[in-house]
This record gives structure tokens, C-alpha cells and sequence, in this order.
């Protein structure tokens, strides 16, 4: 197996042979996290190519300080929320700044859910709570990075991550209760 290190060095050199082996090694999980922010695969398959040629076209720049795939996975945030962007004023036309909004705190059993349910619902979210859920609880942004990104306020933020996980918990409950049925 080529090391990371030799990965990169070879991609760097603008080699084919490097960049299909980086590829084949890093698109399976980097289309994962694609397709949490897009509703069909076609749309994070989309991202996904148009991130790896932003990675073969930034690779020179890659200093090895930090995990390649960290820097992958950034890039393809970065390149999802981009497709995103066009569509950004009209997810986020409400302005939610004074909002004040509290889930109540019931103890719930997630262990029954499977990946694909769970993958599922968030693809289900409107386009506004789906970026915010996965920048901040699945990305790791803060919201002040969120807010800066999206060219949206940080309570702004704030309020469209507490609106998508009470509509994630509130289509869990309801996926719970046909799944006790059956």
C-alpha cells in the first residue's frame, strides 16, 4: 500500500497513476459527507467530483501540518456549501435573530435506528437546517464560522440547528412508532 505521504508527493507532480490511487482511497467517505448535504446522490456526486479537482488542483499547497483527509474533508464542505450558495437568501429569509426556541428534554432509545434511516431523515430536512445540522454537529464549525460562511447571523445559526434536530427527533419519534407497530 503507497503511504499518504507518497500519495501526496506524486500528486503533486500532476501524476494520473497518484491521483486515481488518492481518489479510489479518499471518494468513498468523501461522498458520505457529501451526501449530507445534498437530497439525491447525483447532486453529492456532483460535489464530490467537482472537490476532487479542486484537491488535485490544491494539492501544491498541502503541507502535510494537518490529516489529508481533514484537508479533503474541508474541501469538500467547502465545495458542497458553494453549490449551496445561490440558493443561501432564500433558505434563510427569516430572520430569527429574537427567536427563542427549546426542545424538551425526553429520554429517547436511538439504538433501534439504522444509518440508512438516520441518513435518510437528514437528507429530508429543508435546505437551510440540513447545511447548519451538518456544519455544527457533524463538521465540528462553530456557529460564529457558520454564520461567517453562510453570510447568515450566528443566532441565526443557532436557531436553524435547534429547528432541524427538533424536526430530526420529531420524524425519530414517528419512525419509532411504525417501527414498534410492525
Amino acid at each position: 500500500m503507497i503511504s499518504e505521504q507518497d500519495l501526496v508527493k506524486g500528486c503533486q507532480k500532476g501524476k494520473a497513476k497518484y491521483q486515481r490511487l488518492l481518489y479510489k482511497r479518499y471518494a468513498p467517505k468523501m461522498l458520505g459527507v457529501c451526501m449530507r448535504y445534498f437530497r439525491t446522490r447525483d447532486e453529492a456526486q456532483d460535489a464530490l467530483q467537482d472537490g476532487f479537482v479542486k484537491v488535485f488542483t490544491k494539492i501544491k499547497d498541502f503541507r502535510g501540518s494537518g490529516s489529508l483527509e481533514g484537508w479533503i474533508r474541508r474541501i469538500m464542505v467547502n465545495t458542497s456549501l458553494n453549490l449551496h450558495r445561490d440558493n443561501l437568501k432564500r433558505m434563510y429569509h427569516l430572520n430569527v435573530d429574537d427567536e427563542h426556541v427549546q426542545i424538551a428534554d425526553r429520554s429517547f432509545d436511538y439504538d433501534h435506528f439504522n444509518v440508512e434511516d438516520i441518513m435518510r431523515l437528514v437528507q429530508q430536512l429543508p435546505d437551510g437546517y440540513r447545511i447548519v445540522f451538518n456544519m455544527y454537529d457533524i463538521d465540528g464549525y462553530s456557529h460564529k464560522e457558520i454564520a461567517e460562511a453562510l453570510n447568515i447571523s450566528v443566532n441565526t445559526s443557532k436557531s436553524q440547528l435547534l429547528k432541524a434536530r427538533r424536526h430530526l427527533r420529531k420524524e425519530l419519534e414517528k419512525l419509532h412508532k411504525i417501527k414498534e407497530q410492525q
